[in-house]
């Protein structure tokens, strides 16, 4: 990255139908104002399209990643499962973008950060697996996005987080206990073979992890930091840090 410019943050995008028949490449511009706004960065929309650019060509172009949430879930063929209806929907395009995308980040120390789908798309990559429908599973609680009401109220603070005391997360945050919003309904099973889990849901669902010996920032989140991620103080610390990540600086 030049010294006089911005870094540039690859923001994977997903496929929508305008009008249920016109395709198009999309990201939430919540997305792109966190990164725009408390990043510094300048945000790049990145195709899920495999054919597009491969991750080498990608890496070089961008000086890190945003992986984001999206409707369709990842194929369990990814992950060693046979598909059911409660794995759908897909987007099979973005799991062949984002898998060894993220791999290959890793392996030359890219920062990126990944959010709800792209958190579970970390675990993937790294060989981990999910389940389809967390709230199914015994003592668990609902993590989906409430159906009804205004943006303020899906992306509302609903539960506790917890971390280890000794972990990053408790240094990145000065707490090793904060609020957030909750809007999955998938959740990881196992993890990865390099995967830390270190942030869970008072149910036990958990809510952040981080790869172990990454060479660079490699930060993933269940919840949605990206929603008013200037005000929030917890938001402010990953974007922050991811900021500084971008730019060789220390970043906990």
């Amino acid at each position: 990255m030049s010294n006089m410019a911005r870094p540039v943050i690859g923001v994977v995008g997903n496929h929508y139908l305008i009008d249920n028949q016109y395709p198009v490449q999309a990201s939430g511009e919540m997305n792109i104002d966190a990164l725009s706004k408390v990043c510094d960065a300048v945000a790049l929309v990145v195709p899920s399209i495999p054919e597009n650019s491969s991750p080498r060509e990608l890496a070089e172009i961008c000086d890190g990643f945003l992986f984001t949430g999206g409707r369709p879930n990842i194929h369990p063929k990814f992950y060693g499962k046979e598909e059911t209806p409660a794995h759908a929907p897909f987007d099979i395009n973005r799991d062949m973008v984002t898998l060894p995308l993220i791999r290959h980040c890793v392996k030359i120390g890219k920062p990126i950060l990944g959010v709800c789908r792209g958190f579970e798309e970390i675990n993937v990559a790294f060989g981990g697996t999910l389940h389809p429908e967390i709230r199914d599973l015994p003592g668990r609680m609902n993590h989906r996005m409430p159906p009804d009401g205004t943006l303020e109220e899906k992306f509302a603070l609903r539960h506790s987080v917890n971390f280890d005391k000794n972990g990053p997360f408790h240094n990145l945050f000065g707490s090793q206990k904060i609020q957030v919003n909750s809007l999955h309904g998938q959740g990881i099973d196992m993890p990865g073979a390099r995967i830390i889990l270190d942030g869970f849901a008072p149910d036990g669902t958990p809510e952040a992890l981080y790869v172990k010996n990454a060479k660079n920032f490699c930060y993933a989140f269940q919840w949605h930091p990206e929603w008013r991620a200037g005000i929030d103080p917890y938001s402010l610390s990953i974007f922050k840090a991811f900021g500084r990540a971008l730019r060789g600086k220390e970043f906990l």
